[in-house]
């Protein structure tokens, strides 16, 4: 049997649902995101975002998009804002001065916003760029020695959980979402720090990206289940032990209440929206009112003309 991307077949080889569900993905924001987006901006490598809840299928999603570019002569990759966390040191250090829940990586105020920043600028005006390397394991970045060589990109895909989120109105963190906030944020200082990150330092990184993605959860029960499998799938692959179901559930505390808020909000600003069901198969998609080019009018441009179309406009570009 075989899947199409951009027009192109594509072999089945056994790959599982979640690969074919990207391919699918890809071949939307090919056709709704990437073409608008060469068209309209065609002498500056491009940032797309791509945001979704934790388990949703992103970091799929993102490799695929970058593969099949790459397939196709332009030079990109993907990189998970998880790899711009703040070292551990400095972590802790803000758990310490701020909040104790500081100490657990994820939520707004957890990046390195300056070194995040820096990546974007140095894509979007060309310069090698190397990408940094956060080791989950170690809970603590790699020495830039141990980053990938630097390179030029024509497209970088930046995935996240919180890629593109805005702060909640400072009214609705009164009330606690869940029992981790009620008993270890009862004074809202927590989640009013990620907050006001959010709302400021986070928003200037946001404005560097060009389009974005959305990857809408169908709920929030399917987050935890959804990250519970992808914690098996690692014991698996990696043959260590993993989290305890009530240790995924705390763990994924942490994220609820922007989760909800972006499943809320984001559909209205974000480029393009993917409805995913509970098995992460996209049933619709969608674009915000705001958002130029057409709507569903005519069929979008496969990720081979994308291509073809960017290396057209850096010729016209070098030429004149």
């Amino acid at each position: 049997m075989a899947a199409t991307l951009g027009g192109m077949a594509v072999v089945d080889n056994g790959w599982p649902a979640r690969q074919h569900a990207a391919m699918l993905a890809a071949d939307i924001i090919a056709a709704e995101v990437l073409a608008p987006l060469v068209a309209r901006r065609p002498a500056r490598p491009l940032v797309l975002g791509v945001a979704g809840a934790q388990g949703s299928g992103k970091s799929t999603v993102a490799a695929v998009v970058a593969a099949r570019l790459e397939q196709h002569g332009l030079a990109a990759a993907a990189v998970s804002i998880d790899d711009f966390y703040l070292p551990r040191e400095r972590r802790l250090a803000l758990a310490r001065r701020v909040h104790p829940l500081f100490a657990t990586r994820g939520a707004p105020g957890t990046h390195d916003l300056p070194l995040l920043l820096d990546a974007l600028l140095r894509v979007r005006a060309g310069l090698p760029l190397a990408l940094p390397v956060f080791d989950k394991l170690a809970d603590d970045r790699l020495p830039p020695q141990q980053w990938p060589l630097p390179t030029r990109l024509d497209v970088l895909i930046l995935e996240g959980w919180c890629i593109g989120a805005r702060a909640q109105p400072a009214a609705l963190l009164a009330a606690p979402v869940n029992a981790l906030e009620a008993d270890a944020d009862a004074a809202a200082t927590w989640r009013t720090h990620a907050n006001q990150a959010l709302a400021g330092p986070y928003q200037r990184v946001w404005n560097r990206i060009d389009a974005l993605v959305f990857l809408a959860a169908p709920d929030w029960a399917s987050v935890p289940r959804w990250r519970a499998q992808q914690e098996a799938a690692l014991m698996r692959s990696s043959g260590r032990p993993g989290m305890a179901a009530s240790a995924i559930a705390r763990f994924c505390a942490h994220y609820e209440r922007l989760t909800r808020w972006q499943r809320q909000t984001t559909p209205a600003h974000a480029d393009l929206t993917l409805w995913l069901d509970g098995q992460r198969q996209v049933v619709s998609h969608s674009r915000c009112t705001a958002s130029p080019g057409p709507r569903h009018k005519r069929p979008g441009m496969s990720v081979l003309q994308v291509a073809f179309r960017f290396r057209v406009n850096e010729l016209r570009v070098e030429t004149n």
